[in-house]
């Protein structure tokens, strides 16, 4: 029988950090035993665990050992060994039993000191400079030969993200989807956070989908955009190619959006859109040379809002400030996020998702979405933070644009 003893520390109790350690502990196949449980009297008194972990097998040990380190509990015997590290054997490959990162905030012991490991971002290993004592997240694709890398789990710390003390909007949810409560309640604490975010002098981030446009939500966004509530915009070609529809020719997918009836040749509108576009050279100089003069992405220009578009196998044209290239806009968007304090993302799976991957679990995310999935694979995919709204995105919009004002 392998063991470890492992601590915890910190708001552990009414946090639920403590249960959903032992719960993973069981889940994964290892058995428990509380050494030492010391509860704080008050609601800001810290509290403490120790706890013994035991499991079949060295490998089922190592497991459950990194799982519950996610969330703060600390192996004791790892307090003291520095992490272990390994060169990266070639460009854009790591070496073996790599240290996976979370979302969470990391520290990483090097040469006896900790080091907190800057940004914090899933799915990445860590690299490590010990010259200049920094350590750094790094997606695979930019580690390069000879980097050194964080191998294993020793001398590696991760500090979960504790419920605060005193109540503040956005603490609205206890599950990630939320289909029956009251929607009204909901969407005015979600502006509350805003309007918090923007006091502090925060960015908010919003990534948005086509529908959109499609149901006639683009005027609430770009009421948003216009009242200094949005700093970055993501989305993808689809997006920006309707958004121009609907300005140049007030159709979307061919449609009249006033009218709701179909255009003749509408099918073929989006296309003349991104003819317009091409033809000037991108969405700015439309903007600039007058062409375009309403929607989204002509609010955005005008307000100064940094937007990236980033795009798909399926796009028509596309436009030319979209980005093709997946990688080079996986490592813009790294760098457009950095003090972001609130993500809200609305009507879009893929998009949500590839943000949601780039976040550190300190962003308050909002996804609002009609299919609950969307939500649910947003958290199965490591955006634990991340809480749904279950809803049409125009009158959620609408309704949003209401409490702001």
């Amino acid at each position: 029988m392998a063991s470890s003893i492992v601590e915890l520390s910190g708001h552990i109790i009414d946090s639920l950090i403590l249960p959903k350690v032992l719960d993973l502990i069981i889940n994964l196949g290892g058995d428990f035993e509380l050494l030492e449980v010391t509860v704080g009297h008050r609601r800001k008194d810290r509290s403490h665990a120790r706890i013994l972990v035991e499991a079949p097998s060295e490998e089922i040990l190592s497991r459950v050992l990194g799982k519950i380190k996610e969330h703060g509990a600390l192996p004791v015997e790892d307090g003291a060994e520095p992490a272990r590290l390994e060169p990266a054997p070639a460009d854009g490959v790591f070496p073996d039993d790599f240290y996976g990162t979370t979302n969470l905030p990391t520290l990483v012991l090097v040469k006896g000191q900790w080091l907190e490991v800057r940004p914090e971002e899933m799915d990445c290993a860590i690299r490590v400079d010990s010259e200049r004592m920094r350590a750094e997240t790094v997606p695979i694709h930019r580690v390069r030969k000879g980097d050194s890398v964080v191998v294993g789990h020793r001398g590696v710390r991760v500090l979960p993200i504790e419920r605060r003390v005193s109540r503040e909007p956005f603490e609205f949810m206890s599950s990630p989807v939320s289909t029956e409560q009251p929607k009204g309640l909901l969407i005015r604490e979600i502006a509350e956070s805003m309007q918090n975010v923007r006091r502090e002098k925060g960015k908010i981030l919003v990534v948005a989908g086509p529908s959109l446009v499609h149901t006639g939500a683009s005027q609430y966004l770009v009421e948003l955009i216009e009242k200094d509530y949005v700093q970055i915009l993501f989305a993808g070609n689809g997006l920006a190619v309707h958004d121009i529809e609907a300005a140049l020719y007030g159709t979307s997918l061919g449609v009249y959006l006033d009218k709701k009836i179909r255009a003749s040749e509408g099918h073929e509108h989006h296309l003349w859109a991104i003819n317009q576009i091409r033809k000037v050279g991108g969405i700015r100089q439309a903007v600039e040379q007058g062409l375009l003069k309403q929607g989204i992405f002509y609010t955005c220009v005008k307000k100064g809002v940094d937007f990236l578009l980033a795009g798909s196998i399926r796009d028509d044209g596309p436009l030319p400030d979209v980005i093709t290239d997946t990688l080079i806009a996986q490592d813009r968007m790294r760098e457009m996020v950095r003090g972001v304090g609130l993500a809200l993302m609305v009507a879009t799976t893929l998009h949500a998702i590839a943000t949601g991957n780039l976040l550190p679990a300190s962003v308050k995310t909002v996804c609002v979405d009609i299919n609950p999935s969307v939500v649910t694979k947003l958290s199965d995919r490591g955006t634990f933070q991340a809480v749904g709204l279950v809803t049409d995105v125009e009158p959620f919009l609408r309704e949003l644009c209401q409490y702001l004002n």
